[in-house]
């Protein structure tokens, strides 16, 4: 009986990814709105009914797609504000990590940069709690820093936020470059490695608000 269950669940697991990967690969094209059940089960290569098993609607498939494509960039930060060096050390690593993953997930960074701004609001929605709670991440990264003795919570919160913002458009930008001019990585390396000195600079002689 164990091992029958066991064969199930992992059907059940394959029919999910299946679906995830097919709607991934569709919104490639197109974004969610504008997608329908019906081509997403023909891509998978299961029935509507299936689908249905797994997901209430296309909204909550696109939520499931927001927690994946955030969870692996999620760790790889998290890893560069854990290691030791200097400024300038981390910032290089911070840069790299983003390059790496958007050259890793692209398909995941488009569709972020798609639906943040779009049509389906639980998407919307999904991609600003998960921006939200990575930011609290970062924020409590950044208190065990020598750097902010004496910070407010309320800065530091802003700090992260300003931290993860910037990481999301140097995401998008990279990938941006990547489909369309692979000349121009270099350059968006350049400014943001710029942008993110900057801010530390500022960090440095900030009074508090």
């Amino acid at each position: 009986m164990s091992h029958t269950v066991g064969v199930r669940q992992a059907q059940k697991q394959q029919s999910r990814r299946a679906l995830l990967d097919a709607g991934l690969h569709l919104l490639v094209d197109q974004n969610l709105a504008s997608l329908g059940v019906r081509e997403v089960t023909r891509e998978a290569g299961l029935s509507p009914a299936a689908f249905y098993r797994h997901f209430p609607d296309l909204a909550a498939l696109g939520v499931a797609l927001v927690e994946e494509s955030l969870a692996s960039l999620h760790v790889m930060i998290r890893s560069v504000l854990a290691e030791a060096g200097d400024a300038e050390e981390l910032i290089d690593r911070a840069v790299e990590v983003i390059e790496r993953h958007v050259r890793e997930h692209r398909a995941h960074v488009r569709f972020l940069a798609r639906e943040r701004h779009g049509g389906v609001r639980q998407v919307r929605e999904a991609i600003a709690a998960e921006l939200g709670r990575f930011a609290a991440e970062v924020g409590t990264a950044l208190e065990s820093q020598p750097g902010s003795r004496g910070w407010s919570e309320q800065d530091l919160r802003m700090l992260a936020e300003l931290y993860v913002d910037h990481m999301v458009s140097t995401a998008a930008a990279f990938l941006e470059a990547l489909e369309t001019d692979p000349g121009r990585e270099r350059r968006i390396a350049a400014t943001a490695r710029l942008q993110l000195r900057l801010i530390s600079l500022g960090r440095a002689h900030w009074q508090g608000s």
